[in-house]
């Protein structure tokens, strides 16, 4: 039998350094300066990290209950009245059952609020009830919308300031509880809307998002053993998407291409990509990690995330096997 604890175990790998809270923390801070945020939950206060901001802001903190459509209509009007609301659930009850809400009283007015989704992908072991493996399938297709999926705890402190700051709305694929932070390792700043190029590499170029830009960045130092040399471009924001960098770095050096994604192979960023590349015109053999079109099972996150290839070892088992198809081709092209 499966335990709980195991089931909404941290994504972080053994040895990760992590931070605890980092986008409660990051909001708590900011309003500080911003007397106008303010927070909402729908009863998830606590796992959407949200208790950091109540704690430190309790007269600006709002509880909704389990009544997610309310919530995002409440968002709304408190954004009409000048405040600049965060309101945090699970992304799964934002996209699924408040989408219209979301839709037609935020994005369709343009207001400047926040959705905070939790639990986003494969990030809970709870099985298809909490995995919200096709929210940003849902979520693309909505006018106005930005869209940020943040690689780590560096990634949210920064994105936080950035959302606060931008005069529409936004969906934010959250990371919670202990968040590893590996970015700080590099020069990374992030950018609305740009796509950041982490390392270069010279054999393949993983195109990654979210909590994949991790497990890429760990796949490429794996990879160094086999003497691949291995890029990461870094993609936070999946709407406005970045295309002319991505067409960029996609197109050179003839690299092996690979997009990775916490969110099912349909409708993502993988064949967002795809279709950036195909539109420009440019001829790139392309591969995609990200979860099968289906729904997933339920089971202790580390064992889901090997049996679904997110983790460390099926990136680069991926890249293999990826690498040497490729070589067989070329040995019977020329042959």
């Amino acid at each position: 039998m499966t335990r709980t604890s195991a089931m909404i175990a941290s994504f972080a790998d053994p040895g990760q350094r992590t931070v605890q809270a980092p986008f409660g923390r990051a909001l708590a801070a900011l309003a500080e300066e911003r007397p106008e945020i303010v927070g909402l939950s729908a009863d998830l206060t606590k796992y959407t990290d949200m208790h950091v901001f109540r704690d430190a802001h309790p007269d600006r903190f709002f509880q909704f209950g389990m009544s997610e459509q309310v919530l995002l209509g409440a968002a709304a009007g408190l954004a009409e009245v000048g405040l600049r609301p965060f309101a945090s659930t699970y992304s799964v009850f934002a996209t699924r059952r408040a989408y219209d809400f979301l839709c037609l009283d935020i994005a369709e007015p343009r207001l400047p609020v926040t959705v905070v989704g939790g639990l986003p992908g494969l990030t809970t072991g709870y099985g298809p009830s909490h995995q919200a493996t096709e929210d940003l399938a849902i979520l693309r297709g909505c006018p106005n919308l930005t869209i940020v999926d943040p690689c780590d705890a560096v990634d949210l402190a920064q994105i936080v300031p950035a959302l606060a700051a931008l005069d529409g709305p936004s969906y934010l694929r959250l990371l919670r509880g202990a968040v590893p932070s590996v970015l700080d390792e590099y020069d990374y700043r992030f950018e609305l809307g740009r796509a950041v190029a982490i390392r270069p590499g010279r054999d393949v170029l993983i195109v990654s998002t979210g909590l994949m830009t991790m497990r890429a960045l760990a796949a490429a130092r794996a990879l160094e053993a086999d003497h691949v040399d291995v890029a990461v471009l870094h993609v936070p924001t999946i709407k406005p998407l970045d295309v002319d960098t991505i067409v960029a770095e996609a197109s050179s050096g003839g690299r092996l291409v690979l997009t990775a994604e916490n969110h099912t192979v349909a409708g993502g960023l993988g064949e967002a990509v795809g279709a950036a590349l195909a539109l420009a015109g440019r001829a790139v053999r392309l591969g995609r990690i990200g979860l099968p079109d289906e729904f997933l099972a339920a089971g202790a996150l580390p064992t889901l995330h090997d049996r679904y290839g997110l983790s460390t070892a099926a990136v680069v088992e991926r890249v293999r096997q990826d690498l040497s198809g490729r070589a067989q081709r070329r040995g019977g092209e020329s042959s």
